[in-house]
Formats: structure tokens, C-alpha cells, sequence
């Protein structure tokens, strides 16, 4: 059965898409078949895994426009088990679209339930609470939540953990938030180890031990088309990958 993971945090620049596009990668290392479906108009999971402007014909947009699946919206990346359903600028088009329609919070669900054959779908959804980020919770299994240790890492935690709250009461009754890593962490900074003591008081287990580090292969591999495990398998950014990769798989 195909595990649906919503990556989500309101609060932008806190390794979000990073975290998709890289855990996703870690999976596939692990032998698992894995789907990203880029659901943020930015598009910067398309862009980190190596699919062009020019290449992203029926995106995610075409899809949610027209209320239809489409086999062909589903790419092949440079990793081989890693494919990607991309986005575009477009997609900011959806938020007022969807507005429109009856159903317009399972408008993304009812297209992703027509999609079998992964282990994994990860969905990379923007940083703001609108319907897009909606339609990805509806969607999905669980969440997980991508935390940067930097003083306001808690602002703004809150607003969306009552959106899931919210969601789960209404929607879907089954989503839970998986957990929660923290990004750009850097053991010579006070500052983080701080933040990470907050983090885990206030949420507990659901917080992850792996810790992603703040890491400059990590940073550079976006602008090459690649995941870091891709761009440099040995730095530590892709270990602690792997190893967030393991962890997530040992809380199913």
C-alpha cells in the first residue's frame, strides 16, 4: 500500500522542498519506489530534480484544471525509481480556482488515488496555508514538518498545527503528523542546540533524532539538478539523509 506524506510548513526557507526532494532520494537508495508530487507554484522540487521549464507540460496544474488524471503528467528523474509530477508557475492559477468548486478540498486526493505502483508519495507543498497546502493534507497519509533551528523556528508551528487539527476533524480523519526534522543544524551554535531542546520538550517523540545539518553541498545541489545524495554521496548532508530515510521507515 502506498504511503502519502504532505511535507508542510507556512513559514518559507526552512528546507522544506530540500527535505522532499532528498528524503525522497533516500528512499530509492533504500530500495524504495517513490512518486514527488510538486504542488508549490515555485516549483523548486521540479528544478532540484533536474526537470527544465520547457519539460514540464501537463504539470500538476493541467491535472487539477481539468479534474482528470493524466498518466503522462508522471516524469522519470535522473534517479532511477524517483519520478516526479512537476509544477509550474501556473499553479498559482489553482488557488482561486479551486475556490470555485464544491469538492475543492479532494480535488488532489481524488487525482492521487489513481496513481499506484510507489511505496512512497511525498507531496511538496508551498509555504502557506491556502488551498494547495490544503488539498496536500486532505491527501495525505501523514506530515511531516520541516523545522529550521533559528530563533523563530516555533512561530507560526501553531497556525498549522491547528490546520491539521482542522483538517483531520473534517476531512480526513486518519492524518497525523509523522514528525518533525530539524534542519540547518549547527553544532557550533548555541542557538541550535536551543532550539532543539524547545522542539523536543514541547513535541516529544514525534521529533526525529536525525538532525540535518547545515551543510554547503546541500545548498549547492539545487543548482545543478540534483539531489545531494546524487551530487555528493559521501558529504554529511547525504548521511544524515539516509539516515532520516531509516528512521522514517522504522516509525511505520
Amino acid at each position: 500500500m502506498t504511503k502519502i506524506i504532505a511535507l508542510a510548513n507556512q513559514k518559507g526557507g526552512v528546507g522544506k522542498t530540500t527535505t522532499t526532494i532528498n528524503l525522497a532520494t533516500a528512499m530509492v537508495a533504500i530500495n524504495k519506489k517513490v512518486l514527488v508530487v510538486d504542488a508549490d507554484p515555485q516549483g523548486n522540487a521540479s528544478t532540484g530534480l533536474g526537470i527544465a521549464e520547457d519539460e514540464r507540460n501537463n504539470c500538476l496544474y493541467s491535472m487539477l484544471s481539468s479534474g482528470a488524471f493524466k498518466k503522462e503528467s508522471i516524469k522519470k528523474t535522473l534517479v532511477p525509481n524517483l519520478d516526479i509530477i512537476t509544477a509550474t508557475n501556473d499553479l498559482a492559477a489553482s488557488e482561486i480556482e479551486l475556490a470555485d468548486l464544491k469538492n475543492r478540498e479532494n480535488q488532489l486526493k481524488e487525482i492521487l488515488n489513481k496513481i499506484n505502483g510507489y511505496d512512497y508519495l511525498f507531496i511538496d507543498c508551498p509555504p502557506a496555508l491556502g488551498l494547495l497546502t490544503i488539498n496536500g493534507l486532505v491527501a495525505a497519509n501523514s506530515v511531516i514538518v520541516p523545522l529550521q533551528c533559528e530563533f523563530f523556528a516555533l512561530e507560526g508551528l501553531s497556525a498549522l498545527t491547528r490546520t491539521i487539527k482542522s483538517i483531520k476533524k473534517s476531512f480526513n480523519n486518519k492524518l497525523e503528523i509523522e514528525g518533525v526534522v530539524l534542519t540547518m543544524y549547527d553544532k557550533r551554535n548555541s542557538l541550535s542546540q536551543l532550539v532543539e531542546k524547545d522542539v523536543r520538550d514541547y513535541f516529544g517523540d514525534i521529533v526525529y533524532k536525525t538532525l540535518i545539518p547545515r551543510n554547503v553541498r546541500v545548498s549547492e545541489a539545487p543548482s545543478h539538478g540534483k539531489p545531494v545524495l546524487i551530487y555528493d554521496t559521501s558529504c554529511v548532508g547525504s548521511k544524515a539523509y539516509i539516515q532520516l530515510a531509516k528512521e522514517v521507515i522504522l516509525k511505520q
